[in-house]
């Protein structure tokens, strides 16, 4: 049996007692059900982007890969895009830019699959998935029926939702996206991908040159995945940023909906002493490219990477008195 390591960006994880591609959605709910009446454990992957799966893990896998983009012509509001849960993200998101559908061209680049991103509500620049998502199809593990979510039903924050805080409870099938029609992309919300693209931030661009200039930005720190290039054998940001009431002198941030403060992690990690390429040995470290992300130099094993993320938040704890929280999947 192949490793999980084949099956995760960031190259770790034990052998798997089974793993089963899933193609369509009977498949995957016929597999879910089969386990679940037999009280066996199973883990539910994507593209292994968000994962660290334990050295020593030997458990049942299944792996989402049904296909499938739709879009309703009958909408009268925008775009209204059905999304197979295991197509690419990227994918996605390239057919939205050149299809004229605005609302996910910053997220261009991000690993994983459409199924994934709802749970971490996941997000780059200015935009998280929640903003366009209406409606999210998942098998309910608890009723063995199909459930319909919308929106304000799915808990959405920053990095969370209720498939996350309720993990055993659905499995997506697919998302449906209402993306507004054109070409033009909102506001350029962050300085740096600004700074990229030669704008004002609160400039509107077009929607290409927005995805290109976030792709190269995104190279540029290693949050493209290359096979060459370990500092791109991660799982992207391994820590959110934190929201706290205070934020450290000189830390950029950005205001939340709550009056606190998100403040950069990177920096925090950056300037408790942890900079690029540092690690407790060779195998695993941070990232020459980006702070934020612990990449796996070949070697590396799960228990590597978990040491250093350790090692990483006890030293930011100390320094500023702020805690990080892990972004990735923990499977132990």
């Amino acid at each position: 049996m192949t490793s999980l390591a084949e099956y995760t960006t960031l190259r770790v994880g034990g052998i798997p007692n089974s793993l089963t591609v899933a193609t369509t959605e009977q498949q995957i709910i016929e597999i879910v059900a089969k386990a679940d009446a037999e009280s066996r454990s199973l883990l539910i992957i994507g593209s292994g982007s968000n994962l660290v799966v334990a050295d020593e893990f030997s458990g049942d896998v299944l792996v989402i890969a049904n296909k499938g983009i739709e879009n309703d012509a009958s909408a009268c509001a925008g775009a209204w895009v059905t999304v197979q849960a295991g197509e690419s993200l990227d994918d996605f998101v390239a057919l939205a830019v050149s299809s004229g559908w605005a609302g996910t061209e910053t997220l261009s680049g991000i690993p994983g699959t459409v199924g994934a991103t709802p749970i971490q509500n996941v997000g780059a620049y200015g935009q998280q998935v929640s903003d366009t998502i209406a409606q999210v199809r998942a098998y309910n593990r608890e009723t063995q029926q199909i459930d319909i979510l919308f929106t304000q039903n799915c808990e959405f924050g920053y990095r969370t939702s209720t498939f996350k805080t309720h993990p055993n409870r659905w499995v997506i099938l697919s998302v449906v996206f209402q993306l507004p029609l054109g070409t033009i992309s909102g506001p350029i919300a962050y300085s740096e991908l600004a700074a990229k693209l030669n704008v004002e931030l609160g400039s509107r661009i077009a929607l290409q040159e927005v995805r290109e200039a976030v792709l190269a930005v995104r190279a540029s720190k290693g949050m493209i995945l290359a096979e060459a290039d370990h500092d791109t054998w991660s799982t992207g940001s391994f820590f959110t940023n934190p929201i706290v009431e205070v934020a450290p002198d000189g830390a950029p941030t950005w205001p939340t909906s709550d009056g606190k403060t998100k403040v950069s992690a990177a920096w925090l990690i950056e300037n408790a002493g942890l900079g690029k390429g540092f690690g407790l040995n060779d195998r695993v470290t941070i990232s020459n490219k980006h702070t934020l992300a612990i990449t796996n130099r070949g070697s590396g094993t799960a228990t590597d990477v978990l040491e250093l993320a350790a090692h990483i938040q006890e030293t930011v704890q100390t320094k500023f008195g702020i805690s990080l929280d892990v972004e990735p999947q923990i499977v132990r």
